[in-house]
């Protein structure tokens, strides 16, 4: 087995609506994958899907090498889940819930657990309820992981959360990761965060993956260019061209692959054109997703 998390051209509708077309990716064990899309792009169909909460109308998903569709109990306790939203039994005491895992999941490490706890500074005698939402969002994580899981699937467990409370919730994810070697598949709304602890990229957009890549080479890829034409032109016509947007005094290109020889041909459509502008993750995403709506 060369991959933890496969997909393999799963497709899911609900009624007429199509939310999946082929989704088809995988992740390498030790591999952090980020999962992004806009709302209703399909994320948590997805995750669903390949949780076996959710049938694929085509294709297959597949966790450690099993199908998600036959998943047994035991196979389950080799997977760690965080949701949006945190579910935890709300009336017991943080302890009872480490007593719980630990009666219910036979790999669960009490003990890490405990002194995971203790550093991030949550009590065990405190009821649940009574934590704040970043302490919630810590003791899912925690109980995740200290399951000693080969698979972790997060889904958007930081929504919610202020700034602050979302970087103590991604040190202490980084920090328990670097410990493990488990594969992660990881689905954000908030795209600084991700761009922290992301190895790989996927951009789900209407139903189908349009990126599949390292975050550093997707980054490398991409670039904008201020570009000032010659002679009234509108159209640079290069190849790799995403998005062009009119600006004062000219137009913001957005391009792909920009190698020498295009380089040369859009300096020769122009009376100026700028050096490359790199992009973060959040302008890269607004870029492509908004390039192929456009182009649909």
């Amino acid at each position: 087995m060369t991959s933890s998390i496969e997909f393999q051209g799963v497709e899911r509708h609900f009624g007429a609506q199509e939310v999946l077309r082929g989704l088809s990716f995988s992740v390498a064990p030790g591999q952090v994958y980020a999962l992004l899309g806009r709302n209703a792009a399909g994320k948590t169909t997805a995750l669903r899907i390949l949780l076996g909460f959710l049938q694929p109308h085509a294709g297959e998903a597949r966790v450690l090498g099993l199908a998600s569709a036959t998943l047994a109990p035991s196979e389950r306790e080799r997977i760690g889940y965080v949701s949006e939203g945190h579910k935890l039994y709300l009336e017991m005491r943080v302890a009872d819930a480490l007593a719980f895992e630990a009666g219910t999941r036979p790999r669960f490490e009490r003990t890490a657990a405990q002194r995971e706890l203790e550093r991030c500074g949550i009590p065990l005698e405190r009821r649940i309820h009574a934590l704040s939402r970043g302490q919630r969002a810590q003791l899912a994580l925690v109980l995740a992981t200290c399951g000693t899981p080969e698979v972790l699937i997060f889904d958007d467990p930081a929504m919610g959360l202020d700034v602050a409370m979302r970087r103590e919730l991604l040190g202490s994810l980084i920090e328990l990761l670097s410990s493990r070697g488990c594969a992660v598949l990881f689905s954000s709304h908030i795209l600084s965060d991700v761009e922290r602890i992301a190895d790989r990229v996927g951009i789900l957009h209407g139903g189908a993956l349009i990126v599949d890549a390292p975050l550093d080479e997707l980054k490398r890829r991409v670039e904008k260019r201020h570009w000032v034409p010659r002679n009234g032109r509108t159209d640079p016509g290069v190849a790799g061209l995403l998005r062009s947007r009119a600006v004062e005094g000219g137009f913001e290109l957005t391009l792909l692959d920009l190698d020498p020889p295009r380089e040369a041909e859009l300096r020769a459509s122009a009376a100026r054109v700028s050096e490359r502008i790199d992009l973060d993750l959040e302008e890269l995403f607004l870029e492509l997703t908004t390039a192929t709506e456009a182009s649909r």
